[in-house]
């Protein structure tokens, strides 16, 4: 008996409730990752600027 059949108890309310989250709009400001193509620069710039290895005598 690997495979058991369980019958789904759905009420009305559930369903309701189940809509209601599906119809949800999405958070206009959220806290994932932004593209930000100007970011490339600033990244090269401070590389660049950055103090060099001291040199083995």
């Amino acid at each position: 008996m690997l495979a058991q059949h369980t019958p789904l108890l759905v009420t009305p309310t559930d369903a309701t409730e189940l809509g209601a989250v599906m119809v949800e709009p999405e958070a206009e400001l959220s806290g994932a990752p932004v593209y930000a193509p100007e970011a490339a620069g600033v990244l090269l710039l401070l590389i660049l600027l950055s103090p060099k290895e001291p040199k083995d005598k």
